[in-house]
């Protein structure tokens, strides 16, 4: 028995094929006991055989993945006995031809019942080594970023060691513990201070409330410049000075009983109550307040100056159009300083207001908890009271302001008790009046226009009935088609005779060539409603046929104010475009599309194109001349030149140039540079603007003789509406006498059509074409080339018959223009509404008619052909 249980070298183990394949174990009782000396095959276990099995080549079995285990007992049945290969046991080693014929046999022998079964186990065996090596892949993967972690973490944990270290070394400094003492010592008296009272709130209030409102109001003012032959007396000049002129505006309180200064502070201090009550932090409101509306003045002033018009709500699209960049490129060199002052201003301002606000221990203005507003009878009322303060104050401003502009509304009878009396139609002459702040806040909500008396689908049914049947008549007689040619409308930047005003003479004519375009071909005066500026708002008046002098007086900037709420405002484009589709008219400004909203604005009106600096399609010709930021003119039109050169069909080209817009710094080189004779009193700077304006204008006569050459070369026919929009408001001297004031608004124009038109070389009369506003641009250019006309162009043409030019209050310091509008006779004197004809008046009424309800009422006409063009 203790034999037994010991280990049994067998070769039998060596010698049954496979040596892995496992016997089912029998029980002792019934087997069969083979001693392993008197076995008949002992020889096999002998010695050199065990010798032999260690001593043997190791080969792999390969068979099948059910293969029997090789832990074979020393008993043995009968039945589950395997052959011994006596041959293996009695040599060294056997050969791979006889373990793979031991294999077979054994696979033959043992596994026929199991054929089926070895594919799955495949299978199985394959899935197995994939999910291992998954297994595997992830485990390492695993470690890499533990390893990797473990190695950040000690980088940081190093760092941050390193960064204790130091700060101990540097707080343990003898110097930095006598700070830190000292805040120790200050942190309880610091816990401690005081909060500012209410009342000490309302005093910062109202100073700063009142400085705004003067500072606002002297921005409104220039010096004035006295002729050196006239005697003037130091009261007067003390008086009439910005000093004088802001203080008059405040003491009328008390002397002309006018308390304009009240209404002005009442309208900031609206704002300021409503930055209070929103953030609930007294001075992060009032660093708001000071800061915004200094930057206001700032920049009331300067438009004042350039285009003698203060800041309206509308002007807040170009920085929302993304353009304040661009409007900041407009700021003249003389205007440099004051800007940086106002700068240090706002600097100060901002520190001031910051250091109260950690000095004051009373953070909000109202106290409330938003954490927990129920948890207290203090905190309900006060969280309700703040919320409740800061609705009610946006409603009243927003209430104040919506309804200043509109008669009978409380806030404007009230403003009228205290000597409110708007002229919004003259806004620059309103805010000197009235304030500034006033102003603005009475054009928050500008009404489009008054209706008119009589409007009615009935009136309007009527109205293209009667211009229909004249459309027809005037028809007659044309035997050309508008859409037969192409039609360029040039807006020529700031273009106007500077030889036209008094006390300025030149050695050299800056425009000699556009002179004698003008004088063989359709010309005149223009009348223009703006002056310094107003672009847009002369170019709405060519596109539209639509009057500025129709409008509310708070319908200041159209493109800014009314076109983008219209669905589909009405244009003289979309004549061609009916015909030709989206190809019929495209336009080009070689500036930002975004100014003045052109970009929208143009979709609106239809044209396929707005070619621009920033546009999908940037105009390809950019070169300037010299030092000018600007775009040339002979770049603009060569741009114009390619469209023509590419167009399939006849378009209405559209073309706002840059060239000569403000400001007018030494662009130039010097020896060609216009030299201009002034009067002794002219100031040096108005004096070196109009040479570099001039100078510019010298550059666009030559471009415009070369561009229409260029036209007489294609063999196309092609009419040019040219026109300046405005004066450049350089003319410090001429603005503040009153006899100039019409002068400061006449520009130039001229129609003209190259070789290949049927109307080349035509001039209308003067009688004609000598006087005319923007709005006729169309009409006249429809007459120049006898071609047939719609309705409406019916009624602008026999409208420019009877009233030759339109246009809004041009001054009413200078008493040119009565009413809302001027009206200029054929002979250019200035007439009136109520000393008109009654074909005047009636003409005027259908056209005021057809301008409503094109822009405020039910656009009637629109299911009529009152725009169409047989």
């Amino acid at each position: 028995m203790k034999d037994a249980t010991m280990p049994i070298y067998s070769p039998d183990r060596h010698t049954c094929a496979p040596s892995y394949v496992k016997l089912t174990r029998q029980p002792i009782t019934g087997g069969t006991y083979r001693p392993l000396a008197d076995d008949e095959d002992s020889n096999a276990c002998a010695p050199s055989t065990f010798s032999c099995h260690h001593s043997s080549k190791l080969y792999t079995q390969r068979s099948a993945i059910h293969a029997i285990s090789d832990n074979t007992s020393v008993f043995i049945s009968g039945a589950g006995t395997l052959p011994c290969l006596p041959e293996m046991a009695s040599s060294g080693s056997v050969s791979k031809a006889e373990i793979d014929n031991n294999e077979q046999i054994a696979s033959s022998e043992l596994q026929p019942h199991q054929p089926a079964e070895q594919p799955l186990n495949q299978v199985v065996s394959v899935c197995k080594r994939a999910a291992h090596t998954t297994a595997k892949t992830l485990s390492t993967a695993g470690h890499t970023a533990v390893k990797a972690t473990k190695v950040t973490g000690h980088a940081i944990h190093t760092a941050a060691t390193a960064v204790k270290n130091a700060w101990h070394t540097f707080i343990n400094f003898k110097a930095v513990q006598l700070i830190i003492k000292f805040f120790r010592k200050a942190y309880g008296p610091w816990k401690k201070r005081m909060r500012f009272s209410y009342a000490f709130y309302a005093i910062v209030f109202t100073l700063l409330t009142s400085a705004e409102v003067i500072f606002l109001q002297w921005g409104m003012y220039s010096e004035p410049t006295y002729d050196k032959s006239n005697e003037v007396d130091q009261t007067t000049k003390i008086l009439n000075s910005v000093a004088g002129q802001v203080t008059k505006f405040v003491s009328q309180m008390w002397l002309e009983q006018k308390s304009l200064f009240l209404v002005n502070f009442v309208g900031l201090g609206l704002i300021y109550l409503a930055l209070i009550f929103v953030t609930n932090r007294f001075w992060i409101a009032t660093l708001l307040f000071g800061t915004a509306i200094t930057a206001f003045g700032v920049a009331n002033s300067i438009k004042i100056q350039l285009r003698n018009e203060p800041i309206i709500p509308a002007d807040f699209t170009f920085i929302s159009g993304g353009d304040a960049g661009n409007i900041a490129s407009f700021i003249p060199d003389n205007s440099q300083q004051f800007v940086e002052n106002a700068v240090t201003v706002v600097i100060w301002i901002i520190a001031i207001c910051l250091l109260l606000f950690l000095l004051d221990r009373r953070k909000c203005f109202i106290y409330c908890s938003w954490r927990k507003p129920f948890a207290s009878a203090k905190n309900t009322v006060g969280t309700f009271s703040r919320a409740l303060a800061a609705v009610v104050s946006v409603v009243i401003l927003a209430s104040y302001a919506t309804n200043l502009g509109t008669g009978g509304s409380w806030s404007n009878m009230w403003a009228a008790k205290q000597g409110y009396t708007p002229t919004l139609f003259d806004a620059a002459e309103d805010a000197r009046n009235n304030g500034p702040a006033t102003t603005f806040l009475s054009l928050t909500k500008a009404p489009t226009m008054d209706k008119p008396e009589g409007y009615s689908k009935q009136k309007m049914q009527a109205i293209s009935k009667k211009y229909s049947k004249l459309a027809n008549s005037i028809n007659k007689s044309r035997t050309q088609q508008l859409t037969d040619s192409t039609a360029i409308m040039i807006l020529s930047e700031t273009f106007a005779d500077p030889t036209r005003l008094p006390d300025i003479t030149f050695d050299e004519d800056p425009i000699p060539n556009i002179r004698n375009i003008m004088g063989t071909t359709t010309s005149g005066t223009m009348l223009s409603p703006g002056y310094g500026g107003g672009t847009a708002n002369i170019e709405y008046q060519a596109l539209t046929g639509l009057s500025l002098a129709n409008f509310s007086d708070s319908m200041i900037v159209p493109y800014q104010q009314l076109v983008p709420t219209q669905s589909n405002p009405y244009s003289f484009n979309q004549i061609w475009t009916q015909k030709y589709g989206e190809s019929g008219s495209e336009a080009v400004h070689p500036y930002y599309q975004s100014m003045y909203l052109r970009n929208t604005n143009y979709k609106k009106f239809g044209f396929s194109r707005l070619y621009s600096l920033d546009s999908a399609t940037p105009v390809e010709h950019t070169e300037k001349i010299g030092e000018s930021p600007y775009v040339s003119d002979s770049s603009t039109y060569q741009d114009v030149l390619d469209l023509i050169k590419n167009q399939k069909n006849p378009e209405f080209l559209q073309v706002v140039t840059m060239q000569n817009h403000m400001p007018y710094s030494n662009y130039y080189e010097a020896e060609d540079v216009l030299q201009s004779s002034v009067t002794d009193d002219t100031p040096d700077d108005e004096h070196s603007a109009i040479n570099v304006f001039s100078t510019g204008l010298k550059y666009t006569d030559q471009a415009t003789l070369d561009f229409l050459s260029q036209l007489n070369q294609i063999n196309k026919p092609i009419t040019v509406i040219f026109y300046g929009d405005h004066l450049p408001g350089i003319y410090l001297k001429e603005e503040q006498n009153p006899d100039d004031s019409f002068l400061l608004h006449e520009t130039d124009y001229f129609i003209w059509s190259n070789d290949a038109s049927p109307s080349a070389n035509v001039k209308l009369d003067d009688s004609e074409a000598a006087f005319s506003s923007s709005n006729y641009f169309m009409s006249s250019a429809a007459e120049h080339m006898n071609a047939k006309i719609s309705p409406y162009l019916a009624l602008l043409t026999k409208l420019h018959e009877e009233i030759p030019a339109i246009s809004r209050v041009i001054s009413n310091r200078g008493g040119i223009g009565l009413g809302t509008a001027t009206y200029l006779q054929s002979d250019g004197t200035v007439t009136d509404s109520t000393s008109m004809s009654k074909t005047q008046k009636q003409l005027l009424a259908d056209y005021k008619l057809v301008q409503y309800d094109q822009t405020s009422g039910k656009n009637y006409l629109k299911e009529s052909d009152f725009m169409s063009v047989d």
